[in-house]
């Protein structure tokens, strides 16, 4: 009931009532865009491209994009040109002075490094919708449903749209995020995910349940509600750290710290969030794209990368995606967690933290303990991640179903499911509303 009643006050809030309205508009918009066939294809055709995305990298790759690649959609490239642009620009930042000057600059370098990286999109673009419209045949298309050929015409007018509808993506989530709620490129990437989720259990139960196993599907329920708590768990967990301000008295100075007040300073275990996940698996469909370029597709190391990083669930794809998220929950934390600016506003603000120095001291004493919750919080996010590979060779689950059972799809979908639901607990707790992570009597609006 007080759930209920959260839901009501979410609608009495005027603001916020808009910006879910456009949310929910925009995510309508880029649901219908995936099913818009590209002119030329005969979309009566496409059931051998959909069952050669049911599973492995294909498999994920569509659920990334809410089945756009398996329908040879407008938005077939979806959103990940833009996250791979947004990984490339952040690591150049580090070797790159110039951007690393924006990053500088707050605002205005930001806007900067923003319109570089939507050039750098529309460059993976160019790039990538050849390679896609090209290996539609291999995909199971028969030549007969390209209504106009594969000639000239058709790859121009194709790869055009193409880069058009992944331009227009970026925009879409750009706009949800500016005049809506949430981020709007997890959102449009979650939103894609949970399209696919009903089919693939259904799948998976219509397969138990041909071999009598009911228990089982129950069994697996089990799993699946235990990982999606230990995801929630990964996502809130804080350390705490206590912080004691000096009061200010009537001359300007600042009486003894021991009848200053007590708070603190919450470090997330998990600082990233979704990000090192959505960073390692667009990294990761790297190497089977190079294993099978024309130059290596014939050779031993082409063959090797194909065999091992095609299949998501395989011992090698698993190690090194495992291995990329820890590495960028550390890149990643150090980007958004500044230590010292914390420990200089802490300084400013007159607190402290007992027993350390303010200044360059806390900064060092914050940079070590962020450096402690890190390892733990990334070893966990990438046992979670890895999870369906586990569930798939002990349990005998269905690709596509086990794709929910952790890896990158369930924690995009917790993160951000969590990052939504804390803006609009903020709006409710301004509006001096019971928040929906918030359990308590509803207090009255002010007016």
């Amino acid at each position: 009931m007080k759930f209920i009643e959260s839901l009501k006050n979410v609608w009495k809030i005027e603001e916020l009532r808009n910006r879910i309205t456009v949310t929910l508009g925009l995510l309508l918009v880029y649901r219908f865009g995936a099913q818009v066939v590209l002119p030329g294809i005969d979309a009566a055709q496409l059931e051998g491209l959909s069952d050669s995305t049911d599973g492995g990298l294909l498999g994920l790759l569509n659920a990334f994009t809410g089945g756009a690649f398996a329908n040879a959609s407008v938005f077939a490239l979806g959103i990940m040109p833009y996250i791979s642009a947004s990984i490339v620009v952040q690591l150049m930042g580090i070797a790159i002075p110039y951007l690393q000057k924006l990053q500088k600059e707050g605002a205005s370098g930001q806007k900067k490094i923003n319109q570089i990286t939507r050039w750098l999109t529309i460059a993976i673009c160019l790039l990538q919708a050849p390679g896609y419209l090209a290996s539609l045949p291999a995909l199971g298309i028969p030549t007969s449903a390209f209504l106009l050929g594969q000639g000239p015409l058709f790859y121009f007018s194709s790869v055009s749209i193409l880069v058009t509808g992944c331009i227009f993506a970026m925009w879409l989530g750009e706009k949800i995020t500016d005049k809506g709620i949430g981020n709007g490129i997890s959102l449009l990437i979650m939103v894609g995910i949970i399209a696919r989720l009903p089919a693939a259990f259904l799948q998976n139960a219509a397969t138990r349940l041909e071999g009598n196993n009911v228990m089982l599907i129950l069994f697996e329920l089990v799993i699946w509600f235990a990982i999606i708590l230990g995801a929630i768990m990964l996502v809130m967990a804080v350390r705490k750290i206590a912080v004691e301000y000096a009061r200010r008295t009537a001359s300007g100075g600042y009486e003894k710290s021991a009848v200053g007040s007590r708070q603190y300073i919450p470090l997330k275990l998990n600082a990233s969030g979704v990000m090192p996940i959505i960073f390692a698996q667009a990294i990761m469909f790297v190497p089977s794209l190079i294993g099978g370029s024309s130059f290596l597709k014939e050779t031993a190391t082409g063959i090797w990368l194909q065999t091992n990083f095609a299949d998501i669930f395989g011992l090698w794809y698993n190690l090194v995606f495992a291995f990329l998220i820890i590495v960028f929950t550390y890149f990643y934390t150090a980007i958004t967690v500044p230590t010292n600016k914390m420990a200089d506003d802490l300084k400013r603000s007159g607190g402290f933290i007992p027993g350390i120095r303010p200044g360059s001291e806390t900064s060092e004493y914050l940079d070590k303990i962020m450096s402690q919750i890190t390892l733990p919080g990334s070893l966990f996010l990438a046992l979670i991640a890895i999870f369906p590979a586990f569930i798939v060779k002990l349990m005998g689950v269905q690709q596509g179903w086990a794709l929910f059972f952790g890896g990158t799809s369930l924690i995009i979908l917790v993160g951000v499911a969590i990052d939504t639901m804390q803006q609009v607990n903020s709006y409710l707790l301004n509006r001096h509303y019971d928040g929906l992570m918030k359990t308590g009597k509803n207090r009255k609006a002010v007016a």
